[in-house]
């Protein structure tokens, strides 16, 4: 018997607001020690009020349009109680019957995945507060930090529509991008700004995978996953460890609650999962109703483009491939960055000849070769100097119009990839333009044929042993005698026409003989 498996997951994404949910208190984010950031409101001290934040509406607005979600015209909060040290009120103030959005759905692609596209459930999001962190120190004594305690949350539950786990990691991975292009969250799994709970059930299924059966059976929620690794590994070692109950006759038969032990790469039993009941939802009497329709009309039409559509468009329209587009993408200003090199790109090519046509459209295939060395460039060249220096693309002192001048340099053969090289390192010491730098080193392409005649002669006539190794057959030796031009000339001949020289004063030499 074969078993498929059935995976929804419920992530948590703290929001990027300056105060907390309720209070007007800083998020912990800047606090400089414990219970720094709090106040008699987040502390629950009696008789106190809160008021809601209202950038964290439109955030959580903001995301639910971002998954094609129904947002509510008309939304409230609700008690969630129960008791635990990092819950001071005995309750969290959340969303239960009317969350701000529900009915959505994601479209994800998934490299090397069972299926090409997931289409994903969106079966609500809703706005909560955080717990303050429980802090378990060595001897032994469970400390409580109450700095997190009141920090904005929407809470995102999904249908159990992922079909691997593999879909799930890559489900977050697009979601903690949504929410960078949003500017929401930092979305940081490492720094607890995305918090996922994965839940997992198996169900006997054909040969070809498919269910024998539309009934579910008792899931188990996998809690404490702090990476995306970590996600697709619980939920990995979970497939194995419920398909050996299966096959022992005893699957699951009630809901249970484990978390992930990353040492031990394995899930560990906690407790048996709650119903809603056990939590007596009741709406929260101290807040006013949201009443949302005019300001998700307004958010509409603050919508970004998003990563997918993003990726498409850069291959369409820039002629980028795909891999290249999709990890320019991953970060938002290197995305931007790119965007507007492209659009400067086209004035610095009208003065290169035969790139472009009378309507000023690049050729078919110069916009392959241009969009090959700006990718080429920005991910691999500049992306290591950057990360050698410690900085990043919104850090650096290069323009896009700077980059577009220097890529034009490369298209129009001024500049070889050595002397590249070293105009791009100049121009993150300074911001200085790369055709003055070019210039001033005397980094440009060697145009001079006569000069560059002589540096052959010269080479070939320094290394007579090569030269007698390479008549008697060894043409491997070519690439020698190119390596030794460009050295001699600092980078700066033309590997192609210094080919052909080379080749031509050979022949010569063993025509001479």
């Amino acid at each position: 018997m074969k078993y498929a498996p059935v995976i929804g997951l419920e992530i948590h994404v703290q929001l990027k607001t300056k105060t907390k949910m309720f209070c007007s208190c800083a998020t912990h984010n800047t606090a400089v020690s414990p219970n720094a950031n709090v106040c008699p409101i987040c502390l629950g001290n009696p008789g106190v009020l809160p008021v809601t934040n209202e950038q964290a509406v439109r955030y959580g607005i903001l995301m639910g349009l971002a998954l094609n979600c129904e947002i509510a015209e008309h939304s409230k909060f609700d008690r969630k109680n129960y008791f635990y040290p990092d819950l001071p009120k005995g309750y969290q103030i959340s969303q239960f019957d009317l969350p701000i959005a529900i009915n959505g759905h994601l479209d994800i692609d998934v490299p090397g995945g069972l299926r090409e596209i997931a289409h994903i459930g969106i079966t609500r999001a809703h706005l909560e507060e955080d717990a303050a962190k429980n802090v378990h120190a060595e001897n032994g004594k469970t400390y409580v930090d109450f700095n997190r305690g009141g920090t904005p949350l929407i809470e995102i539950v999904t249908e159990p529509d992922f079909k691997s786990p593999l879909e799930a990691k890559t489900f977050l991975q697009e979601l903690r991008l949504i929410a960078r292009y949003l500017g929401v969250s930092d979305a940081d799994m490492e720094k607890g700004h995305l918090r996922c709970d994965a839940n997992i059930s198996l169900r006997p299924a054909g040969d070809d995978g498919v269910p024998l059966s539309p009934t579910l059976y008792p899931k188990t929620e996998v809690k404490n996953i702090n990476s995306f690794r970590h996600v697709e590994r619980a939920l990995e070692h979970e497939i194995q460890r419920q398909t050996k109950l299966w096959e022992a006759g005893t699957p699951p038969m009630v809901s249970t609650t484990r978390g992930w032990n990353d040492a031990k790469q394995m899930t560990e039993d906690q407790r048996t999962k709650e119903g809603a009941a056990d939590y007596r939802y009741f709406p929260e009497p101290d807040i006013p109703a949201l009443e949302l329709k005019d300001l998700a009309d307004e958010m509409r039409g603050l919508l970004p483009e998003l990563p997918a559509k993003r990726r498409t468009r850069f291959v369409q329209e820039y002629a980028l491939k795909p891999s290249d587009a999709r990890q320019i993408c991953e970060d938002p200003a290197l995305a931007d960055f790119t965007e507007h090199v492209f659009s400067e790109l086209g004035e610095w090519l009208e003065n290169v000849p035969k790139m472009e046509d009378e309507e000023g459209n690049l050729v078919g295939k110069e916009q392959a070769r241009l969009a090959k060395l700006v990718s080429g460039w920005l991910l691999s060249k500049l992306g290591g100097l950057l990360i050698q220096r410690g900085i990043d693309v919104r850090t650096m002192k290069i323009s896009p119009e700077n980059f577009a001048e220097f890529i034009t340099l490369l298209a129009s053969n001024k500049l070889n990839n050595a002397g590249g090289l070293k105009v791009l390192d100049k121009m993150l010491d300074d911001g200085s333009d790369p055709s003055h730098i070019m210039e001033d080193a005397q980094l440009g392409q060697m145009d001079d044929a006569g000069a560059l005649a002589e540096i052959v002669d010269r080479v070939v006539e320094s290394h007579p042993a090569e030269l007698a190794r390479y008549r008697a057959g060894e043409e491997q030796l070519l690439k020698f005698f190119i390596g030794m031009v460009m050295k001699e000339s600092e980078g700066t001949a033309d590997p192609g026409l210094s080919k052909n020289m080379i080749k031509v004063k050979l022949n010569q030499e063993n025509t001479a003989e």
